[in-house]
Order: structure tokens, then C-alpha cells, then sequence
């Protein structure tokens, strides 16, 4: 194979890992889908593609589809809570612009990413296509095998769910580091009052143990309910020498918490927690804590 088609494949890699990662939420199902989508590329003849990131765009959200469409089973199997596996960063030297910062949180968060799995798989295509990476819904269409009215309504459809259940981070990158000092330092605390005065009073907290470590198997909803949550949560963290380092989690602020797993809040315009999400299944840490 020559280098040029590998080039070619290169260019378009981290737009297709980004497809893969929010259609199916999960760093190594993504990468399996753009590895098999290199292999379909490398065997095929696409001297007369006009436009190969379309091409191989189409190729990775046809792939992504059949895998949602025949992981639907083993999801209705899974014990507890589902979350996405985390995109976990250092946090960097420099602020990024707010608008950048909003940005990137939109389109990745875990917020975004859990009202996404409650789609339909061809919702879910729809949508991330055509709302996120604004490909045509023509193309759309032929990724799905329907007409791009069709597609319109579903990418609508999924628009109007999302619209209507997520919980986004909205707040710029000092706004994060505000909430989570406060809401750490109250945990740490054992302060209660503290605690829940940072937190909506409809905040939900959902840990994914994914039935292979201890996790609460149903949400945990309400400021009070959560409250007592989280400082048993970090009693235990401080009883077991837990280590907390602040990182950027799928964009946004969080903590990695070693040997157990990954943190992130959601956090509403108005700097309250609105979800307190715990990514403790060891299969979608791999070697972070």
C-alpha cells in the first residue's frame, strides 16, 4: 500500500474517530470502527471518489449503525447505570478562549453523549451527522439507506430529544473550576449544606461500575439524596488514600481518582451541579488509574 493512500486515510482520521466515538460512546469501539473502516478503504477502488472524507465518513457511520443496532440487546443485559468511557486530558497550561471551551463541551460531554444512547441507532446517526458535523442529508440518507426526508425528520426528532433532556455544560472553563472547588471542598468537609447549595435541586448522580466493582445500580436523584452520596463517597476516598487530581474530562473539568475511576459534573449556567457522573467500570478505564 502506498504512502499516499495512507496519507490520505490520516487526514481524515480524527474527524472519523470523532463519528465513531459519539455514535457509539466508547474510545475502543471507535477505534475498531475506524480500523475496519482503513481496512474497507485500503481493499476498495476510490480513484473516482469526488470527496473521500464523505466516503470514508459514510463507510464509518454504516459500521457504527450495525454495531449500535446489534448492541442493543447486551445493553438491555448490562448491570446498572451505563456512562461513556471518559476522554481523559491533563489539563493544560493555558486557558482556551470561552467560546472554545463551550464549544468542545457541547459536542463531547457526557451529558450529550448519555441523551444520545437513549436514540434510536438511526436517530442517533442523524443527528450526529448532520448536527454535529454537518454532513448533508443527502449523504445522511445514503448512509441510512432511506430518502433525506427522512433523514431530515429523524435528525429532527433526535434534535427535539435532545433538546429536551440534556444536561450540557454551558459554563466557560473558570465558571467549572469555581463549582468543583466549591463542591469538593464541601465534600471533603462532610458539609452538607455547603454541599447542596452548589447543587440543582434536581441533580442526578449515576455510577457505572458496569457489574464488575460496586456501584449504585439505580440514579441517585435530588439535592439531599446526592449530597449524602458524594460525602460518603469521599469519606471513603479518604479513608482508602484515594488520590485526586483535577483533569479535563471529555472537555470539561473532572477529577481522576486513583485506583478507582474517573469524575465529572455537569453544571448548569447558573454554576449549580446539575449531574455527578462516576466512571468506575474497569473495561472503559483501561490504564488510567
Amino acid at each position: 500500500m502506498n504512502g499516499r493512500v495512507s496519507d490520505a486515510f490520516l487526514q481524515h482520521r480524527d474527524h472519523l474517530f470523532g463519528v465513531a466515538y459519539r455514535m457509539l460512546g466508547q474510545r475502543a469501539d471507535a477505534e475498531d470502527a475506524v480500523q475496519e473502516a482503513w481496512l474497507r478503504y485500503r481493499g476498495a477502488d476510490t480513484t473516482g471518489v469526488a470527496d473521500l472524507r464523505a466516503w470514508l465518513t459514510t463507510v464509518v457511520g454504516r459500521l457504527c449503525l450495525d454495531q449500535l443496532r446489534s448492541a442493543r440487546a447486551r445493553r438491555e443485559a448490562y448491570v446498572g447505570p451505563w456512562l461513556p468511557e471518559p476522554l481523559v486530558e491533563r489539563l493544560p497550561d493555558a486557558e482556551p478562549e470561552p467560546g472554545e471551551a463551550v464549544a468542545l463541551a457541547d459536542s463531547v460531554s457526557f451529558a450529550l453523549l448519555l441523551v444520545l444512547d437513549a436514540l434510536g441507532p438511526e436517530q442517533r446517526l442523524a443527528f450526529v451527522l448532520h448536527d454535529v458535523f454537518g454532513v448533508p442529508f443527502a449523504e445522511v440518507a445514503s448512509t441510512l439507506g432511506t430518502t433525506a426526508e427522512n433523514a431530515r425528520q429523524l435528525a429532527s426528532r433526535a434534535r427535539r430529544a435532545v433538546q429536551a433532556g440534556q444536561r450540557r455544560h454551558t459554563t466557560d472553563r473558570s465558571r467549572q473550576a469555581e463549582v468543583l472547588a466549591a463542591f469538593t471542598a464541601a465534600a471533603r468537609d462532610g458539609d452538607l449544606g455547603a454541599l447542596a447549595k452548589v447543587l440543582a435541586p434536581d441533580v442526578v448522580a449515576l455510577g457505572d461500575g458496569g457489574g464488575l466493582v460496586s456501584a449504585a445500580r439505580r440514579p441517585v436523584v435530588g439535592a439531599d439524596a446526592v449530597a449524602r452520596l458524594v460525602v460518603g463517597l469521599y469519606q471513603r476516598a479518604e479513608r482508602e488514600g484515594f488520590t485526586l487530581e483535577p483533569v479535563l474530562v471529555n472537555g470539561d473539568l473532572g477529577l481522576l481518582v486513583r485506583p478507582v475511576g474517573v469524575t465529572v459534573l455537569s453544571i448548569s449556567p447558573e454554576g449549580l451541579v446539575t449531574g455527578f457522573y462516576n466512571q468506575l467500570n474497569p473495561e472503559k478505564l483501561g490504564d488510567l488509574v
